[in-house]
């Protein structure tokens, strides 16, 4: 059956594949292509991506990368449309229009009723002397040589170019419109991009009875106990204010005890065991700048106490938080 081995095989249709991308891109009538972004950099409402079938999955993923660059955007089944959708159309609106075979039945018994809303008509379209193509107010085609399936039937390599088009026009937009990191991410909140750029050491760190603190004339016993019922692995030293003066992790309390005489102990407080002055965050810091901030030192630290603008202290968070959330 295979003049190839079945993995050259793949290769190869990847191969064929790329090329009708390449071509597409060669094809395309700068003008059209100008027109098609003017109006949807300029679009006032929402952008309608249409298709059916195969074509209507390929309309799907165009309109939620759409979304995610914040163009409100949906896709609508032309049948679905005709039964009552339509009412999510209003004249402010776009329409993408998805037919390799611009003649597709559903999609021209829409076009009248778009018309009617003057909803201006992208075509994505593999036939230029087709139905759709001649109702279209822009035309970006996307004829292709044949589909990479065998018998040149299945819906491949022209639901490819459609996507690929359709993605093209969508990063364009993204540049025209500015989206920057942080923007992006207001829409990703879940990704790891977006818990980057968005998530805040107050969403993180532990205060009120989740985190204790003691004064600088706290005993070491009274360090111990606070540690270990706290579990955070540190405590905050604070004054009578309530403004941070140093910190104490269970690593500095073991050191100082360890190097403490025995008849010494008695007299340890947090002001001998602390470190003054200690690397601290905002509360709204980004967690992820906080995560760097702990980690991008010579000696990496796991804790870091949370003040406001006066020092008062808020609060800890620890490296573990925010390791744990997926940053």
């Amino acid at each position: 059956m295979f003049t190839l081995t079945p993995t050259m095989h793949v290769a190869e249709l990847l191969e064929t594949e790329a090329e009708a991308i390449m071509r597409v891109a060669a094809q395309l009538q700068p003008d059209q292509v100008e027109k098609a972004l003017s109006l949807l950099a300029t679009c006032q409402g929402k952008v309608i991506v249409i298709g059916v079938g195969k074509s209507g999955i390929i309309a799907q993923k165009i309109a939620a990368t759409f979304r995610s660059i914040g163009v409100v955007s949906v896709a609508l089944h032309p049948c679905d449309a005709l039964h009552g959708d339509l009412g999510v159309i209003t004249s402010e609106d776009i329409a993408i229009l998805l037919s390799h075979s611009g003649e597709t039945e559903e999609i021209l018994n829409i076009i009248p009723h778009l018309n009617r809303r003057s909803v201006p008509l992208i075509a994505i379209v593999g036939n230029l002397n087709s139905s759709l193509a001649r109702q279209a107010d822009v035309i970006l085609d996307a004829t292709i040589q044949r589909e990479m399936c065998p018998l040149n039937l299945a819906p491949t390599t022209s639901t490819i170019v459609a996507l690929a088009l359709g993605d093209a026009l969508v990063m364009t937009i993204m540049q025209i419109k500015n989206v920057t990191p942080e923007s992006f991410a207001f829409n990703h909140p879940a990704g790891r991009l977006g818990k980057r750029l968005t998530l805040q050491v107050r969403d993180l760190m532990h205060s009120g009875l989740d985190n204790p603190s003691l004064p600088s004339q706290a005993s070491w016993l009274e360090i111990v106990s606070t540690i270990s019922k706290g579990g955070m692995g540190a405590v905050n030293i604070v004054n009578s204010s309530g403004q941070l003066v140093g910190l104490i992790t269970d690593g500095d309390l073991r050191r100082c005890v360890e190097k403490t005489p025995p008849m010494h102990l008695e007299t340890l407080d947090a002001a001998a065991i602390m470190t003054a002055a200690p690397v601290v965050v905002g509360p709204d810091t980004l967690a992820y700048d906080a995560l760097k901030l702990m980690e991008n030192r010579l000696s990496q630290i796991s804790v870091l106490p949370v003040v406001d603008e006066h020092r008062k202290c808020l609060g800890l968070i620890r490296l573990h938080d925010i390791v744990r959330c997926g940053l």
